[in-house]
């Protein structure tokens, strides 16, 4: 099982402002967003705030719309966009979801909820602070 960092997700009520910051000020590049097919998502399930993505080259950042409805709209515990999260892709999920069971660490499997293409759990470290784990599905 190999894990290796994804992207880093900055949530925002005003996430155009943000990618503005992070391409015109920082220099980012900005990541279409057809490049990241979503879940069609409705009132009850799914996600439907906006997101924009930027890159230094090797690493992703995913700006999203805030939402704390997410976690209840799914009956999960973890919400991953009230306050954001890091994301590491891992070839094993199952493989790692072992691991987190063998440490008696809770998680959210919200599967392909958010996204088509990529499997994701959502667990807490020890501080609190939200990770993804995700794996490739298609």
């Amino acid at each position: 099982m190999k894990l290796e960092f994804h992207h880093i997700n900055f949530v925002s009520e005003d996430v155009d402002r943000l990618h503005d910051f992070y391409t015109n000020v920082l220099g980012l590049d900005d990541i279409a967003q057809e490049n990241f097919p979503r879940t069609e998502a409705t009132k009850d399930h799914g996600y439907t705030g906006k997101i924009r993505f930027a890159t230094e080259g090797a690493m992703q950042m995913h700006l999203a719309e805030r939402a704390f409805d997410v976690g209840f709209k799914h009956d999960q515990v973890i919400n991953p966009v009230e306050r954001g999260h890091i994301a590491f892709r891992t070839d094993d999920l199952p493989a790692f979801l072992r691991k987190l069971d063998d440490n008696g660490i809770p998680y959210s499997d919200y599967g392909t909820t958010f996204a088509k293409e990529w499997h994701q759990v959502f667990f807490m470290d020890p501080e609190g602070n939200v990770i993804e784990v995700h794996q490739q599905v298609a």
